[in-house]
């Protein structure tokens, strides 16, 4: 039988003759992954303090030395003089500890009333959040304009556009990183969307209920920055949809890193030839002295697969808890702290392998008309001389297997052979059988052409300088 710990220290032992078995004081422990909560654990003391202070529950002098011990308490932290003890059993036990050693006991004790764990850290991990997304929003606006300066510098380069990997019509190179851009766009979009979410403030729930001592929730609200108390108790304690929407806003932006690392990593084959990666930002082998290997853009690949399991984790938790707060939910701060540890390491890095990489811009122009990509460019001028497009669609499929059985290109079938494949095709079909003439034709809303190409620059500069 395990012997009972001491409970010294924690913040809940009163009704308690002896402390936890030593197997569930580690089981409970969360120090070693909430103590970078502290700081914004002691911006929400000085809140709660001043909503004590207008109660009535401190003076004026007890506030004041309760503002400055809670600023001492964040110095010594920050020059590391205070820290974590692996007996604290989290973060907000470890800062009472730390208050209460520079304050005094009877002014020290006071802070705790009119609140409890439940509402601290369902606000702390908002506040939190909120601040990083701001580090991880400044980091996908670099990205995007790392996107638009590479499209900038090939605006006029035509490669190959594919579908199902396969050779599918021509596009602009510059038009291709741009659909890389978008979906960050997006990203940045859902963040805004989310802040506005996250700025409610549980404090004032207390445990479950909401406290008796009258304390004002929007006090502490204002003095966090955040918009207003969340209006129900119980909802504000319990629920960790706010993190579980930060999870997959993470796990979507590494999704789409992911997807572009994908084509990197195709494009640095020796078969594809598309581009170069610089060497800071490629690794070698340590056998083969010829190996240059994408390493960058296969830790993206592999950590957008690491965000999606946090993710999954994070919401296989929260799915079957019941009213009010459950310990279950300590298991909620792990998934998105990796995620934003995660994405703090992998976007410069990512940005800077996109800006450095070198393209291959005689390689990539060269497989631009390949795979028959300008079939699609046939069949719709067809459509304009007025052919049914289902008939149109069959005759450029028919020449198209002309040109494979003959092992010729779309431009080189002569006149009286396209004539053979149907009257339809007459010799001034050769007015869209050029790259050029294709990519200038897609200028309707969001097409290659260069003139949409140029609209999206201006619009993603907007996004980027703001």
């Amino acid at each position: 039988m395990a012997t009972p710990g001491s409970d010294a220290g924690a913040l809940w032992g009163g009704r308690f003759e002896g402390g936890p078995a030593d197997a569930v004081a580690a089981l409970s422990r969360s120090i070693h992954f909430d103590w970078r909560l502290a700081k914004y654990d002691i911006a929400g003391t000085k809140a709660h303090i001043s909503a004590l202070q207008s109660a009535g529950y401190l003076n004026t002098v007890e506030l004041q030395k309760l503002e400055k011990s809670l600023d001492e308490l964040l110095k010594r932290i920050e020059q590391g003089s205070f820290v974590a003890k692996p007996t604290d059993e989290d973060v907000h036990s470890a800062l009472e500890r730390g208050l209460i050693e520079i304050a005094g006991t009877e002014l020290g004790g006071k802070v705790r009333a009119g609140r409890s764990r439940n509402d601290q850290i369902a606000t702390l991990i908002r506040t939190y959040l909120l601040d990083e997304s701001k580090v991880i929003e400044a980091n996908l606006v670099s990205y995007i304009a790392v996107l638009v300066e590479r499209a900038e510098e090939h605006i006029a380069i035509v490669m190959p556009g594919r579908t199902h990997f396969q050779h599918a019509q021509p596009v602009l190179l510059s038009h291709h990183l741009l659909a890389h851009a978008w979906p960050i766009v997006r990203d940045l979009e859902r963040l805004a969307q989310w802040r506005v979410r996250a700025r409610f403030s549980p404090y004032g729930a207390g445990a479950l209920a909401g406290n008796t001592l009258g304390l004002d929730p929007s006090l502490v609200a204002e003095k966090l920055g955040l918009s207003a108390p969340m209006p129900n108790s119980l909802d504000s304690t319990s629920s960790r949809d706010v993190v579980a929407e930060f999870g997959f806003i993470c796990t979507m932006i590494g999704i789409n890193l992911s997807r572009f690392a994908e084509e990197i990593i195709v494009w640095a084959t020796a078969e594809f030839g598309y581009i170069k990666l610089d060497d800071a930002y490629s690794t070698g082998s340590s056998i083969m002295p010829q190996k240059k290997n994408p390493d960058v853009a296969e830790l993206a690949r592999g950590k957008a697969g690491r965000m999606i399991g946090d993710l999954a984790g994070l919401l296989a938790t929260l799915k079957g808890l019941p009213l009010a707060y459950n310990r279950d939910l300590q298991e909620d701060k792990e998934p998105v702290f990796d995620m934003v540890d995660t994405l703090s390491l992998l976007l410069p890095a990512f940005s800077g392998m996109v800006q450095t990489m070198t393209f291959n811009l005689d390689r990539i122009e060269s497989l631009a008309s390949a795979g028959f990509s300008l079939a699609t460019d046939v069949a719709e001028w067809l459509v304009k001389q007025h052919v049914p497009f289902r008939d149109a669609h069959e005759i450029t499929g028919k020449l198209v297997t002309f040109c494979e059985q003959n092992k010729l290109e779309l431009h080189e079938v002569s006149d009286s052979d396209l004539a053979k494949i149907s009257k339809h095709l007459s010799p001034e079909v050769r007015e869209v059988l050029s790259v050029a003439g294709s990519i200038k034709s897609r200028s309707g809303a969001g097409g290659t052409a260069l003139p949409r190409v140029l609209e999206q620059i201006t619009a993603l500069k907007k996004i980027t300088h703001n």
